[in-house]
């Protein structure tokens, strides 16, 4: 947990003592066995874990673990930071002096109201592109590299948005639904070839089509599905509750009414706590 700060600290000495003890843990006479073996490829779960950990603080409000959490997500910067700087590449300095450069470069209307209205930032992007010497990249090759670093959920929307923004869209979302209905009647049939390549493949189409969906109807398919992923666990542990954590040699109906039972009660729990807070029931 985060503890306040102390009085004349500030944000600026606390990330310097982090510095020292990130600088000291890779110290090459005494620092961690472990995190002296560390690189930045062997980093990678551990950059992602943190950031999923990230954003499951945000979605429970919990501003206590979001604190904790975010120190973690810090910490892995601050780690390849100094593998970087260890190796020559680059360091610290130059990852902020980097980013508050680019922040700089694609606000101007904050930083240079004097040049007027601002550009888009795609089309700010464009010009830094050009400013390097690099090739206009297509769409396809700019879309490649933003949802590289994205889960498959995150990227697939990322691609639908600006697939549609560049006119590739259906006319309504009749169409989309339809499209649903392809794609699961195609799935269906995948499976029961037994073709298990073949069945991946149109999973995989049936879920970008329900991302799609999800865009149409201004829904966050990550939060769905994460919201999905808190109702089971939570329903789970009620059942291996009631089972005395026995789940085997159950038979399925017993195991059905368990769950069901397990949903009501959470309903009810979670309905008598929005009256509490709000003084009347939902409706």
């Amino acid at each position: 947990m985060c503890t306040p700060p102390p009085p004349e600290h500030s944000s600026t000495d606390a990330l310097a003592e982090l510095v020292a003890v990130v600088d000291r843990l890779r110290d090459r006479e005494a620092g961690c066995p472990w995190d002296l073996k560390q690189t930045h490829a062997s980093l990678i779960p551990y950059v992602l874990e943190e950031a999923h950990e990230v954003a499951d603080a945000i979605r429970h409000g919990d501003d206590g673990h979001l604190c904790e959490e975010l120190g973690d997500l810090l910490l892995q910067v601050l780690l390849h930071a100094r593998i970087a700087a260890e190796a020559g590449s680059f360091d610290l300095a130059q990852v902020a002096r980097g980013i508050s450069a680019k922040l700089i470069r694609r606000h101007p209307h904050m930083f240079e109201p004097e040049n007027g209205t601002p550009a888009s930032w795609e089309a700010i992007k464009a010009a830094e592109r050009a400013a390097r010497g690099e090739r206009e990249a297509s769409l396809s090759d700019r879309l490649g590299a933003k949802v590289r670093g994205q889960s498959a959920l995150s990227g697939a929307m990322t691609i639908s948005r600006k697939a549609a923004a560049a006119g590739f869209e259906w006319e309504s979302i009749a169409g989309v639904w339809g499209k649903v209905e392809e794609e699961l009647g195609e799935l269906r049939e995948a499976v029961a070839s037994g073709d298990r390549a073949h069945a991946q493949s149109e999973l995989g189409d049936l879920l970008f089509t329900l991302v799609n969906v999800a865009r149409w109807c201004d829904l966050d398919p990550d939060e769905g599905l994460a919201g999905t992923n808190r109702r089971f666990l939570a329903r789970f542990a009620r059942v291996e509750e009631a089972l005395g954590g026995e789940l085997e040699g159950q038979s399925i109906e017993r195991l059905e009414g368990l769950w069901q039972q397990a949903k009501a009660a959470i309903r009810a729990e979670t309905t008598g706590a929005e009256v509490g807070r709000s003084g009347e029931a939902l409706p």
